[in-house]
């Protein structure tokens, strides 16, 4: 165990439980890394020393540049931007915190603060949800430290999701006032709820038309999701592949051959014809498993169909499907020891009077 000199800085060397360590003392002044070493080898003959994490000497700043630079990047061009917006308050917030100072009352206090500037209860969730994503990597993969403080926040509690859809008549209203470019697009929103950017990017060898089905290979969830087609769909991809594109692996592109990037103005002068308000692309989604649900598809089929991880997602559309719940409980009629119970009771009230 002794001192030895890298540039202007001492440096330490020691044995702990069989293992060489070499630590910087953070000083070019030998008497005061001395009494480091000194306090180090105290605390070594006392049982009381541990290796000391690379997070407590690195800043929420260094964590989330580093998070940015080689996580964030890989999630869809959605959710990284909404990374960078996030980051936008977290940073101004924790930036100067190293990661061991960073407490459960800490970010309470910030919740609180984000209250203030009128935040809604989702922008803070995903904020937070970003903060913990990246404490997570730095324990899992990085190993800067060994303690999430966000785990320990309760998320705070959102209000239902919006649920806005369209009647068939309205449909057909909407598919008749679009353009004819923009028509099929519509046309598998409708029928497979698949997410704009998913059907934008759509290409030929993702259509299986000898199996009737879609294979996404990256959804929102990062998984891989296969969506059955119905006679609709297949009659409309079966007459867009003989019309397709020479050159473009694109299913929906221009005459160019490019992909399209942005439908909203083409959408937006559909509805006006039409004068269909307060809906946007996304909510063909939300007409797609409501229709599903009306025709007494059940909630878990849905599920899967959107392609949500679990059910709470979907358990929005439950209030569309009464008749459902009571085709289950008219199940329990045809029980005939039941049948016979309320005979009997029938007959003695009768007896009665």
């Amino acid at each position: 165990m002794g001192l030895y000199k890298r540039g202007q800085v001492w440096w330490m060397s020691f044995v702990y439980r069989g293992k060489q360590y070499r630590k910087r003392t953070e000083t070019s002044d030998h008497k005061l890394a001395q009494r480091i070493l000194d306090k180090v080898r105290g605390e070594i003959a006392e049982g009381k020393w541990f290796e000391r994490l690379p997070g407590e000497e690195k800043t929420f700043k260094e964590l989330m540049e580093k998070y940015m630079k080689e996580h964030s990047p890989k999630k869809s061009r959605k959710q990284h931007i909404r990374d960078r917006s996030s980051l936008g308050h977290l940073l101004p917030y924790f930036a100067g915190y190293y990661l061991t100072e960073i407490s459960p009352r800490l970010i309470n206090a910030y919740k609180v603060k984000r209250y203030g500037e009128k935040a809604s209860p989702g922008t803070i969730n995903r904020e937070l949800g970003l903060m913990r994503h990246a404490f997570n990597m730095a324990i899992r993969e990085w190993e800067w430290i060994n303690d999430n403080p966000v785990k320990r926040v309760s998320m705070e509690k959102e209000p239902p999701g919006r649920v806005r859809y369209l009647t068939d008549e309205e449909f057909d209203r909407l598919y008749g006032a679009c353009s004819d470019w923009l028509k099929p697009i519509v046309l598998v929103a409708r029928h497979t709820g698949m997410r704009r950017e998913n059907i934008l990017s759509l290409t030929w060898n993702q259509v299986d038309l000898l199996r009737w089905i879609i294979l996404l290979e990256h959804t929102k969830n990062r998984e891989r999701l296969g969506i059955p087609l119905n006679d609709t769909l297949a009659i409309l991809f079966k007459r867009l592949s003989k019309v397709r594109h020479i050159r473009s692996s694109y299913v929906f592109c221009k005459p160019d051959g490019k992909r399209y990037v942005e439908i909203k103005g083409a959408f937006q002068r559909a509805l006006k014809a039409t004068g269909i308000e307060d809906f946007r692309f996304h909510d063909l989604r939300h007409t797609f498993a409501s229709s599903l649900v009306q025709r007494g598809v059940d909630l878990y089929q849905v599920q899967r169909l959107l392609g949500h991880r679990d059910g709470r997602m979907t358990q929005r559309y439950a209030h569309l499907s009464p008749e459902n719940l009571r085709d289950a409980v008219l199940k329990l009629d045809v029980r005939e020891e039941d049948a016979k119970n309320l005979s009997q009771f029938y007959h003695n009230l009768d007896s009665k009077d």
